[in-house]
């Protein structure tokens, strides 16, 4: 396997992170204006706002992505988590994913939670296999999110 590294965002991933982010949303049909607002200001939706965004890079590609969103009173939400189709099956998610859940500890969170759609089986099962448990879907402002999850730290 390629070797995979995951780096911090900076601006000049911005095209990468929407193009992985879009890629996903537009093949299930799921693209809503929270995403778009979202990919197209990563810096003054996430970064800006105490969240972070992680990148998976291979041979300078980048070939994922995966965010910590806080949502205030709300808690911090995983979003965002993708990996291009070509480089699906490698383990590139659950590398982004620790990186989120250790830097949900370092910050001393008691849990993080995510939004997500039932179509989305594969995601669905990592989720439940890192330790995330389905709760009411509650507080969202995705009209596509039937599911929702949290995970203890």
């Amino acid at each position: 396997m390629e070797h995979i590294s995951i780096i911090d965002f900076e601006e000049k991933y911005a095209a990468d992170f929407k193009r992985l982010n879009l890629e996903w949303l537009e093949k299930y049909g799921l693209t809503e204006q929270g995403d778009l607002n979202i990919v197209n200001d990563p810096f003054g939706m996430i970064i800006n706002n105490g969240g972070c965004i992680y990148l998976a890079m291979c041979n300078g590609l980048i070939v994922g992505t995966a965010a910590l969103i806080n949502e205030g009173e709300h808690g911090y939400e995983f979003a965002k988590m993708s990996v291009t189709n070509a480089f699906q099956g490698k383990g590139i998610s659950k590398l982004l994913m620790e990186r989120c859940i250790n830097k949900a500890r370092e910050l001393g969170l008691r849990s993080i939670f995510l939004v997500s759609n039932s179509q989305l089986k594969t995601a669905v099962k990592l989720y439940e296999k890192y330790g995330f448990r389905h709760v009411p879907v509650v507080d969202t402002p995705f009209l596509t999110a039937d599911i929702r999850m949290e995970l203890s730290l």
